[in-house]
């Protein structure tokens, strides 16, 4: 059972036979030998029920004996990485692009760039994740002493930081002779001098082979904002920056590789022949995770690409998809596949089941791949039908080792594109599925300036559909609520399924997959009318705030 012993605990009645909590343990356990609620088999069971998704049903609280603090969203996102929260961001064109990625993985979850952008677009989003947080930075952006105080303006509108070693050469392992700052070149007036008339000379270093933690010291008693680590010849090898230090304390749940520090970077590409040369500049950039992005992914398209990439880049992982049944799974698992996404039709703004007369409840779809991909160590995401946190957390009960969101975070601050206010007045932004005639009729190269002129249509080629005459929609444009901040909110969603789970009775998804696989955790179906009591109602008016 899981209640614990009990001689202590009495009920605050003086009467009765159950007065005692260890005798109503024993006459439960007599006398009922059937658990409340069901198992995930006998609620998933379709031939009694049809198939569900996350509102029809909710899972049984079990016994409370810890703080939700002590919860551990540590999981599985491919067979070789691992995440400090269960959350991903879509590879959708209105939710992530670096600063999504970046916030994702500052915050222990997963930001998946989209593709609807020039390869070279996307593999400079790819640099921008990989440099924004590092523990030594092996590949800083060096300049030499003929750089231009404008070039180096540049730079920084360009990298988003002002800080940058000067060598001899330009170069990385060049002699270093000086450090540009922001404060060097902010109100330096003549943009044409070299940055030898406006760098620092006076430098505190450090040698190569220093450890991480020493460096840090050093760099707090030096009081600088960098600290370059030079060889016995003074060679620039590598960087410490302070502003790493703070984000470090800021963000203790990041999402990095032990061996690098830096932030983890995953990034969608299509299976057509130009994804291969999209690929190698992705990789270039240091990619970590690549997802086959389509939304059907059972294909031969998909397989001869997930072979590809495993035979190319072994350092790569891949998550492949999407799918909805075991049979699907079964080939991209067999492929090489390290990750799977579930899911068709039951995102926010897809219309393929209506349209197309395909997909699965979401609910039964990531029961059925997860629990058969489990057998092989191949983690899964429950892509789309994601609304609040009790589908995160039903998501993870039906066997998902993480979740992917495009809605939940579109109108956050993090999210690309502007704010603007609806005809009730109220702040929005823009939203759209891959699968909208908007996404598919999209031929824009690049935003900003790219070398590569060739159009990426991702859309279109999610839904192999480049080549037709007409478009058929799979997905619908329109505008989602003010989020504000993932900083804010992806800390509610983590705290919410912390609480969820300590309701359960689990202290960390793997428990909460144990107890589902030996039905100690239980789930109750719920009628329209349960749905109806669930939720907000008899009120004359209400304020939903859900977190603060």
């Amino acid at each position: 059972m899981p209640i614990s012993n009990g001689d202590a605990c009495k009920f605050p009645s003086t009467k009765g036979e159950f007065q005692d909590y260890t005798k109503a343990l024993v006459i439960l356990e007599k006398e009922y030998p059937t658990r409340d609620g069901l198992d995930v088999d006998m609620l998933l069971d379709s031939d009694k029920h049809g198939a569900l998704t996350y509102n029809d049903f909710l899972i049984l609280p079990g016994y409370i004996g810890f703080p939700a603090s002590d919860v551990n969203l540590e999981t599985p996102v491919t067979k070789r990485i691992s995440l400090n929260a269960p959350l991903l961001s879509s590879p959708m064109d209105t939710v992530t692009e670096h600063n999504m990625a970046i916030h994702m993985a500052l915050l222990g979850g997963l930001g998946v760039i989209h593709h609807n952008c020039s390869a070279d677009d996307q593999a400079e989003m790819v640099r921008k994740v990989k440099r924004y947080e590092n523990g030594f930075i092996l590949d800083p952006v060096v300049i030499s002493p003929a750089t231009t105080v404008a070039e180096a303006k540049e730079l920084k509108a360009k990298w988003g930081f002002g800080g940058f070693p000067v060598t001899e050469n330009g170069t990385l392992r060049s002699k270093l002779v000086g450090i540009v700052t922001t404060r060097d070149i902010q109100f330096h007036t003549s943009d044409d001098d070299t940055v030898t008339v406006v760098m620092s000379t006076d430098l505190v270093t450090a040698p190569a082979g220093t450890t991480l933690a020493e460096a840090n010291q050093v760099l707090r008693d030096s009081k600088k904002g960098k600290l370059p680590i030079v060889d016995e010849d003074g060679n620039l090898v590598s960087l410490l920056s302070r502003s790493d230090l703070r984000k470090n304390l800021h963000y203790p749940l990041a999402s990095k590789l032990p061996h690098s520090k830096q932030l983890i970077c995953a990034a969608a590409i299509g299976t057509r022949p130009d994804d291969r040369d999209r690929l190698q500049k992705l990789v270039d950039a240091g990619l970590d995770i690549v997802v086959l992005d389509s939304s059907q992914g059972s294909s031969i398209y998909q397989i001869e690409m997930i072979k590809y990439i495993k035979q190319t880049y072994p350092q790569i992982d891949v998550i492949a998809g999407n799918v909805v049944t075991r049979d699907q799974a079964a080939s991209l698992i067999a492929a090489g596949a390290d990750g799977l996404r579930i899911g068709m039709g039951s995102g926010s703004a897809c219309i393929t089941q209506e349209v197309m007369a395909v997909g699965r409840p979401q609910a039964a779809a990531v029961h059925s791949v997860a629990t058969f991909a489990a057998r092989f160590g191949v983690p899964c995401i429950a892509d789309g039908g994601i609304q609040n946190v009790g589908h995160i957390v039903k998501g993870l009960a039906t066997g998902a080792t993480t979740v992917m969101m495009g809605g939940l975070l579109a109108g956050t601050t993090e999210s690309p594109g502007d704010y603007f206010v609806s005809n009730t007045g109220q702040l929005v932004k823009s939203y759209r599925g891959m699968g909208s005639i908007d996404a598919m009729e999209d031929k824009k190269a690049s935003k900003g300036n790219s070398k590569d002129s060739k159009a990426s249509n991702a859309g279109a080629a999610r839904y192999f559909s480049e080549k037709d005459r007409v478009l058929v929609a799979q997905g619908v444009s329109g505008s989602v609520l003010d989020r504000g901040s993932v900083t804010k909110f992806v800390p509610y969603l983590i705290a919410g399924i912390q609480h969820s789970l300590q309701d359960i009775g689990v202290r960390n998804i793997r428990e909460l997959h144990e107890g589902v696989s030996n039905k100690t955790v239980r789930f109750e179906m719920r009628s329209g009318s349960a749905q109806a009591e669930g939720n907000v109602h008899g009120l004359h008016s209400f304020e939903k705030k859900l977190y603060s």
